[in-house]
């Protein structure tokens, strides 16, 4: 395992690099409706992160060493200032990097997350790591938890192609990659730095999302200096894949009118 090992990813198009990172059962290729859509303007760059993908796992996984990962990604890049785009614990990696760097970022964009989970030792955040690796603990591979989960996380709107992708990609997930991320999740907590981004920021939030729910996530664009909030009806987690469209409507409307230099910000 090293810390120092290069990053895999995909990516489409050229122009402005548009940086995308994945949740607990994703992987770049969580991000191809994105990279299809966005690749006809941008450099739309999405990430495996460590353990994901090729990418090497990290000798010590936590948040200062995930956000370090990406900030030797883009200086291998040679991209100075980029879009970020996070969802779930890739939105928590996002707000860690934020903190630190914000002079490399044009814009923020934060999917499904939220800015804390709450003490790593704590009764809840003990139950959540043994609920989520119950499964395999007991037999069952990656497949199996994917078919019980992605029905968990995804709303009534979500269509066909998107579920059968995140159960693809939840599917490869090492178990070992899982585990670690999930014990990597509890520990997050940045919602005291919520008010110093001063970035643009847009939070992307599914109605029917029981993970990051729409009313937390909008308590949480309040505390963010002109933040921009946005509700998906009928969508869950896994906005991106369920309905492609309408997550890209929002997402590239955002950048266009930051590209442009409009800091209008709208309710």
């Amino acid at each position: 395992m090293s810390d120092r090992g290069h990053l895999s990813f995909t990516e489409s198009g050229q122009g402005p690099a548009v940086i995308f990172l994945h949740g607990i059962g994703g992987g770049a290729r969580s991000w191809a409706p994105q990279l299809a859509e966005l690749g006809a303007d941008y450099r739309a760059i999405a990430l495996d992160l460590p353990g994901y993908g090729t990418s090497p796992p990290l000798k010590s996984v936590n948040f200062a060493c995930l956000s370090a990962a990406l900030l030797r990604f883009v200086d291998e890049q040679q991209i100075d200032t980029f879009h970020l785009v996070g969802h779930s614990i890739g939105g928590m990696i996002a707000q860690e990097f934020v903190a630190n760097n914000s002079n490399r970022l044009k814009t923020l964009t934060l999917s499904a997350t939220s800015p804390a989970f709450g003490r790593p030792d704590g009764e809840f955040q003990r139950a959540f790591i043994a609920a989520r690796m119950k499964p395999l603990e007991s037999g069952r591979t990656m497949a199996d938890v994917a078919t019980t989960l992605v029905p968990e996380l995804t709303g009534p709107e979500a269509n066909k192609k998107g579920l059968e992708l995140a159960h693809a990609c939840m599917s490869a997930v090492l178990p070992d990659t899982y585990r670690t991320m999930m014990e990597c999740l509890v520990t997050f907590d940045r919602k005291d730095n919520l008010p110093n981004i001063q970035v643009p920021t847009l939070l992307l939030a599914g109605s029917a999302d029981t993970q990051a729910p729409a009313a937390m996530m909008e308590r949480m664009a309040s505390k963010i200096p002109n933040a921009q909030f946005h509700c998906m009806d009928g969508l869950g987690h896994l906005a991106n894949l369920e309905a492609p469209d309408t997550f890209n409507s929002a997402l590239s409307g955002f950048l266009a009118d930051h590209e442009k230099g409009d800091t209008h910000v709208s309710c």
